[in-house]
């Protein structure tokens, strides 16, 4: 009988339940997210949210919607924890990280509530193993307060634009240094290494791009060392939207299609490293 079938036992009450016949489609993604050692996980009738932070400087989140799960459960209006995203990705994947052709690794995944750990059931094969996670009360979050009309400009690429620009700008740069314009450059990346300065220029009208909404010029530089977990996302996912605010703060939110063909969403909440004055341009 698949998890999805099964009714929890007599009595027992979960704050949280949910369940998925690839365990792999949540893995990949909190793989997208796995930065630090702990995440937050908040689960709301929509679906499941996974955060990680670093230094207050950086968020990552990986959204899973409640429609990619076989069913997924939410007794109240909001579920919220902190667990160890490690371990978690450890039994997640504790039949191996890729199946044989053909078959999959079930999951089940119960939550009590506070105090109580998360449970995951996962099969495959007709074997079961069941996980204990100790779970902690979870640490308040930054808020990078990204609401859509905060945004100044906002543009939409094929993901391959961006790893192109990883591949060949230069690492060795402390920063990236983001320009985006209503007029040329349009979209400008920039790096200052070793080898000494790089530009990565991206049209308005190319191919790669697929939308650009850009109402002011603003230059910004952000620490790479904050930027380079995101290509876990980037290496996943099709598209990627690229905003900032008047702040300078930038949003890069990635979308990334499972193997079913289902859409999902891992954004990374990235505070600019300095202001640039028009002597430095």
């Amino acid at each position: 009988m698949p998890f999805s079938a099964q009714p929890p036992a007599s009595g027992e009450r979960y704050a949280l339940s949910a369940s998925l016949d690839n365990a792999r489609h949540l893995s990949s993604l909190l793989r997208a997210v796995h930065f630090q050692e702990h995440a937050t996980c908040l689960a709301t009738a929509s679906g499941l949210r996974v955060t990680v932070e670093d230094a207050k400087c950086i968020q990552a989140n990986a959204f899973i919607q409640a429609e990619i799960f076989q069913e997924f459960s939410v007794q109240e209006e909001s579920v919220m924890f902190r667990i160890s995203l490690s371990v978690l990705l450890d039994c997640l994947t504790i039949f191996g990280t890729s199946s044989l052709p053909g078959t999959s690794t079930a999951l089940r995944m119960c939550y009590r509530g506070y105090g109580y750990p998360l449970m995951l059931f996962l099969e495959e094969g007709g074997v079961v193993t069941v996980c204990k996670i100790n779970t902690q009360e979870s640490d308040e979050l930054l808020d990078f307060d990204f609401c859509s009309t905060k945004v100044v400009n906002k543009i939409i690429l094929q993901s391959e634009g961006l790893r192109e620009a990883f591949s060949e700008l230069d690492m060795t740069s402390e920063v990236l240094q983001i320009t985006m314009s209503p007029d040329k450059p349009y979209l400008r990346l920039s790096t200052f290494g070793n080898a000494g300065s790089a530009h990565l220029d991206y049209p308005r009208d190319s191919d790669l791009m697929e939308a650009f909404h850009c109402t002011q010029t603003q230059t910004n530089r952000y620490k790479i060392s904050l930027l380079k977990p995101s290509t876990k996302a980037l290496a996943l996912s099709c598209k990627v939207s690229i905003r900032t605010d008047a702040q300078g703060f930038l949003s890069l939110q990635y979308m990334i299609r499972n193997e079913d063909g289902q859409i999902c969403f891992v954004e990374y909440y990235c505070c600019p490293d300095e202001n640039i004055t028009e002597a430095e341009l």
